[in-house]
C-alpha cells in the first residue's frame, strides 16, 4: 500500500489518500472503511444516452464519486472488495443521493474520509504500508494426491494454489501406476511453487506432511532442479524446512505454525509472534490462571488495574458498526499501550486469530495475579453480542 496524502487534523477528523498495490491491501483497506465514512474513487457507471433521432443506447463511462458508504462487501478468496453507498458530490453522470457500488481497484488511489481516525486505524495504515511487512512464509501442506500451497502474510493466510492427483493404490507385483501417479502429482506441486512463490520475499518454505511424503517430494523437486538446471530452486534451497503435519489439508498450518523448531525460525515474522502470544495465554492459564483472562469485561478490569502485559485482540472487533462498542475495544489498546503493556492485534484471517474469535476475540495475560477478577460478573458475553 502507498500513502499519497494525510491530512488529519487535532480532532482527529480528516482524510487520507492511499493506492492498493498487491491484493493483501484490499484487507487492510476493509479493515480501515466503516459505515458513515465518505470514500472518493473511480469507478464505472452504465449511462443511458439519447441520440437525435429518439433512440436510446448506454455506454459505461469512468468517472469520480464520492460516496457515503452503507455496505462493505470483502472476498477473502478473490480479495475483492466492494463498497455501496449514496453520492455526495453530483456530477454529469450521477445524481446526489444516488445509489453506486464502487469496486476498488489495484494501482487506482481512493480518499478515505473519516469524523474521527482513531489510533488502531492509523496503526493499519502504518502496517498496510510498510515494505518490510511483506509474505515473507509459504508453506505448502501434503498428503499424497492433496497438496495446498500457502502464503502466510503478516495480515492473512492466502491459499495459493491446490493440486489434486488421484494416486492408485500399490498393486501386488507391480507400482508403476501409484510411482507415475505420484511423480505427476509432485511435478504439478513443483510447478505451482515456481508460478506462486516469489523466493526475493519469502524467507522460508515449510514443507509438512504425515509420513513420508514430504521427504520424497523434496527428493524429486531437488533432483529435477538438478537435471533441469532450475537455478531457482538450487539457490533457494537452504529456505526449505520439513515439518510433520497431520494431513495435507489447510487447517493444518496452524499445528505447523505451533511447532516450536518452526517457531525459531520464524521468530522475525508476525504470524509467528501471534501463534506464540497465544501459546503463552493458553499455558499461563493452564499453569496461573490468576494471570490469564479472557472476555472483554474481565479484561477491561484487568486494564484498570494497570495489571496487562500482554493483550491479544482480533481485528474482527475493530469491524464493529456500532461506534461506542468500537471505541470501547480502542480505549482498551490504548489504555494498556499507555502504561506499558504489549498490545498484539490478531488477524481474523490466520488461524491463531480464528482461535481467538474462540475466546471472544479478547485476551490477556498478566503482570501479576488478580485473583478477584475470576469471580467477578462475566459480562462479556452479553456485551459481545
Amino acid at each position: 500500500m502507498k500513502l499519497l496524502h494525510k491530512d488529519i487534523e487535532k480532532d482527529n477528523a480528516g482524510q487520507v489518500t492511499l493506492m492498493p498495490e498487491e491484493a493483501e491491501d484490499m484487507w487492510h483497506t476493509y479493515n480501515l472503511l466503516q459505515v458513515g465514512d465518505s470514500l472518493r474513487a473511480s469507478t464505472i457507471r452504465k449511462v443511458q444516452t439519447e441520440s437525435a433521432t429518439g433512440s436510446v443506447g448506454s455506454s459505461r463511462v469512468r468517472t469520480t464519486l464520492t460516496l457515503c458508504v452503507e455496505t462493505i462487501d470483502f472476498d477473502s478468496q478473490a480479495c475483492q472488495l466492494r463498497v455501496k453507498g449514496t453520492n455526495l458530490e453530483e456530477n454529469q453522470y450521477v445524481k446526489m443521493g444516488a445509489y453506486h457500488t464502487i469496486e476498488l481497484e489495484l494501482n487506482r488511489k481512493f480518499t478515505l474520509a473519516k469524523k474521527s481516525w482513531d489510533s488502531v486505524v492509523l496503526d493499519r495504515i502504518d502496517q498496510a504500508c510498510d515494505a518490510t511487512q511483506k509474505a515473507d512464509v509459504a508453506a505448502v501442506v501434503m498428503q499424497e494426491g492433496l497438496a495446498n500451497l500457502v502464503l502466510v502474510t503478516p495480515a492473512m493466510t492466502l491459499l495459493r494454489a491446490k493440486v489434486e492427483v488421484t494416486i492408485p493404490r500399490k498393486r501386488r507385483g507391480s507400482c508403476t501406476q501409484h510411482e507415475k501417479a505420484l511423480e505427476r502429482f509432485y511435478e504439478a506441486v513443483m510447478q505451482a511453487i515456481l508460478r506462486h512463490i516469489n523466493f526475493d520475499v519469502v524467507k522460508c518454505m515449510l514443507v509438512a506432511s504425515p509420513g513420508f511424503v514430504k521427504d520424497q517430494f523434496i527428493a524429486y523437486i531437488y533432483k529435477e532442479a538438478v537435471r533441469q538446471d532450475n537455478k531457482i530452486l538450487l539457490e533457494n534451497r537452504p529456505k526449505f524446512m520439513l515439518v510433520h503435519s497431520s494431513s495435507g489439508h489447510k487447517y493444518s498450518l496452524k499445528e505447523i505454525l505451533s511447532d516450536p523448531t518452526v517457531t525459531n525460525r520464524l521468530s522475525d515474522t508476525k504470524a509467528a509472534g501471534e501463534v506464540k502470544a497465544l501459546e503463552d495465554f493458553y499455558k499461563m492459564l493452564q499453569h496461573e490462571p490468576d494471570r490469564a483472562f479472557y472476555g472483554l469485561a474481565h479484561v477491561e478490569k484487568a486494564a484498570e488495574a494497570l495489571g496487562i502485559d500482554t493483550l491479544l485482540i482480533s481485528d474482527n472487533l475493530f469491524r464493529h458498526q456500532e461506534v461506542p462498542t468500537r471505541a470501547r475495544y480502542v480505549r482498551l489498546v490504548d489504555n494498556v499501550r499507555d502504561n506499558g503493556g504489549n498490545v498484539r492485534i490478531f488477524s481474523s484471517l490466520h488461524v491463531s486469530g480464528e482461535q481467538l474469535t474462540q475466546l471472544s476475540g479478547v485476551a490477556a495475560i498478566l503482570r501479576f495475579p488478580i485473583a478477584d477478577l475470576s469471580e467477578a460478573e462475566d459480562e462479556s458475553s452479553s456485551d459481545d453480542d
